[in-house]
């Protein structure tokens, strides 16, 4: 059984079928892609399970605990943490500021910003804020104002904001989008060596697939909605049902 599972998880929006009957078991500390054409129902799969959407039918466990119907802040006190397709910064702080502001989430999930005086070890938290920082290579960014930042750096504070939480599933959707090759390749050698570093289970939604073969270690593919195959690269790499789905291609 891995940490996360998705057992018979169906989703309709309306008379669309976004998901239909999808089954799928992650490894923990594994990098675990889901691929699919434009449609596929990979980010109604991501916001399920988040718990941003209830499936019709059907279950997502993580670590053994439903994460349905949870709050935001539930699902991160649980140990999951989303990047998102946009960065998900505040870019009127600077970059050590941003990290550090994840510390203060209150239970309720709201923030108290200007928290430190109440907080015993202020110390603590800003050398555990700038260890994650040096862990994203950003140490000669902290005092830059977040806004500053290119996208790719951008896309690295975002992590940094995920990894001071100590996250045991990252999930990421489309991590690359929108960036130039150098960047999406400094991103794939961050992700390897955030990897390399903490024991740590992600999930990534790409559509590049120079990252989902760089990256991960199993990749499920969907399409209409539901797996069409799960394997490891070497598996999916031409496969005769990936073609199809991918480029209409049918095999003779």
């Amino acid at each position: 059984m891995g940490i996360l599972e998705v057992k018979g998880v169906n989703k309709r929006f309306g008379g669309l079928q976004a998901l239909g009957d999808v089954n799928l078991s992650v490894a923990e500390n594994s990098l675990h892609a889901i691929i699919g054409p434009n449609g596929a129902g990979k980010s109604t799969l991501l916001n399920c399970l988040v718990g941003k959407l209830i499936p019709d039918t059907g279950s997502v466990m993580f670590d053994g605990q439903s994460v349905l119907g949870r709050k935001p802040h539930e699902i991160n006190q649980m140990g999951i943490s989303r990047v998102f397709q946009t960065p998900e910064i505040f870019g009127d702080l600077t970059v050590l500021e941003n990290v550090i502001i994840p510390c203060f989430a209150k239970r309720d999930g709201s923030f108290r910003m200007h928290a430190f005086e109440s907080v015993a070890n202020e110390a603590e938290l800003v050398q555990k804020a700038q260890q994650i920082l040096s862990d994203v290579n950003m140490t000669d960014k902290l005092d830059m104002h977040a806004a500053a930042l290119s996208r790719g750096d951008k896309r690295r504070l975002e992590m940094a904001m995920c990894l001071v939480q100590e996250p045991r599933l990252l999930l990421l959707d489309e991590p690359t989008a929108g960036m130039a090759r150098a960047d999406t390749n400094n991103t794939i050698d961050l992700l390897r060596e955030i990897k390399e570093k903490r024991d740590i289970t992600m999930v990534i939604i790409e559509h590049d697939m120079h990252v989902v073969f760089s990256l991960a270690e199993r990749i499920t593919v969907l399409a209409q909605g539901t797996p069409l195959v799960e394997g490891t690269p070497e598996n999916i790499k031409g496969h005769p049902k990936v073609r199809e789905a991918y480029l209409g291609e049918t095999q003779d």
